[in-house]
Order: C-alpha cells, then sequence, then structure tokens
C-alpha cells in the first residue's frame, strides 16, 4: 500500500496481495457480526434509514455484483485507484435523491425474506463465492462500474466497503480486522489528501470519513480544517 500525502486529493494504491487478505478478513468478520436472531437484525443500524438487515441485504447485492468485477479481466491501464474509486465513480457520493431511492430499493428487497434470518443466510452464500472468485484473480486490471482498477485496489474499495457496513451493524463484539480498518482509514486521508491525527482512531476514522457520526469538538480540534471536508466515503 503506497500513499504520497500532500496533495489533494493523493493516489493509494494496494498489492493484490494486501487487497485480497483484507477483503477475505473482513468477509469473515462481517458474516460473524451479521449472525444475529431476527430480533436484532431489525434494529436499527448506523446507516441513515436502514435496519440491520437492510445493511446486510446491501452488502450481499453489492457483493454479487463485485463478482463481475473478479472474472472481468482488462488489458485497458488503470484509471482510477483505491481512493479515487469513491470520489469519481459510482461509489462516491449521490445526490438526497439518489440516496433516498437507493434506501427505498435495499427495504423493499428486505421485505422479500420470510425471515431477517433468511438474509445472513444469503449473505454467507454470496461471501463464499467471493472468496473463491477472489482467490482466483491474477494481477490483472478490472473493469468494474465503468472504471478500470488495478486488481489490488479492487479489491480494497470492497475491504473498505465491508468494514463500514461492519460499523453499521453496531454491535457487541470485535470490530473489523485491523488491516480493512487500515484500508479505511489510508482512504479517507487520500481523499482528504492529509494524514488524520494519530489520536484519531482507525475506527473513528472510517466512521468519520463515511459521515455515520459528526466530529465532537475534540475531534473537530484534532481535524482542523479537515472537519468541514467529511464525510469523503
Amino acid at each position: 500500500m503506497a500513499s504520497d500525502l500532500g496533495s489533494r486529493p493523493v493516489p493509494l494504491r494496494v498489492t493484490l496481495e494486501d487487497g485480497r487478505g483484507a477483503l477475505d478478513e473482513a468477509l469473515d468478520a462481517l458474516v460473524s457480526a451479521g449472525d444475529l436472531p431476527d430480533l436484532d437484525l431489525l434494529e436499527p443500524s448506523r446507516c441513515r434509514g436502514w435496519s440491520r438487515l437492510e445493511v446486510l441485504v446491501h452488502v450481499r447485492t453489492g457483493l454479487e455484483e463485485m463478482l463481475g468485477g473478479c472474472v472481468s479481466p482488462t488489458g485497458a491501464t488503470p484509471d482510477h485507484d483505491a481512493a479515487s474509486y469513491w470520489r469519481e465513480g459510482p461509489g462516491a457520493q449521490g445526490s438526497d435523491d439518489d440516496t433516498v431511492a437507493a434506501i427505498l430499493w435495499t427495504r423493499r428487497t428486505a421485505s422479500a425474506y420470510r425471515r431477517p434470518r433468511g438474509a445472513w443466510e444469503h449473505l454467507v452464500a454470496t461471501t463464499g463465492a467471493v472468496r473463491s472468485a477472489s482467490a482466483l484473480m491474477g494481477d490483472r486490471p478490472v473493469d468494474f462500474q465503468g472504471q478500470v482498477l488495478a486488481a489490488g485496489d479492487f479489491l480494497a474499495t470492497w475491504a473498505v466497503e465491508l468494514a463500514v457496513h461492519h460499523l453499521d451493524l453496531d454491535v457487541a463484539g470485535p470490530p473489523p480486522p485491523p488491516a480493512a480498518l487500515r484500508l479505511a482509514r489510508a482512504t479517507v486521508e487520500a481523499l482528504l489528501g492529509m494524514p488524520l491525527d494519530e489520536a484519531i482512531s482507525d475506527v473513528d476514522a472510517a466512521l468519520l470519513g463515511s459521515g455515520r457520526r459528526r466530529p465532537t469538538p475534540q475531534e473537530r480540534h484534532l481535524l482542523g480544517p479537515l472537519a468541514d471536508e467529511v464525510p469523503v466515503l
């Protein structure tokens, strides 16, 4: 993983080995965190407008789309990296209308399950397919959502996605794995163009960078001018 901080924004590039390792760990951790009783899955998540159930459905549908990227190598030169994916592509923050449409679509999809646990079981099956597909990926760029990313960068974006949604579940237990959290922090820093103060933990960097909560007064002091730049994911 390499990033040259100091200008805004800056590239973030991740090796295939690092991206794959972070993704595999994040998949295992999210499946474990989401292994909850039906009623617990209906509780609100940190993600505005969604229950924990709907977070799991969103992750599962995203991973199904991701499988297409795993099997879409290209000879083209990458035009996005692990950070710019979030700023310029479909991973970027959309308009309020786009956000509302996505929230409602996921709610409708989640309502099709007879029991909330069915969504978790569906997710487990999908994560198994993702592990198999990512294990077979070569170190070649992939074409995904109209972008071309290096294989490691592509997998890193999903490790970050999973880390954020793991935190969305807001459950007691271990946080997302360190490798995925480090990538989330590195992504936020690359998009901001500056490193975050060391007093801000990787978990808090992910929560602040994704807009899951507002900075506290102490964090605003630590962030300085960056306080008005988050969220960036």
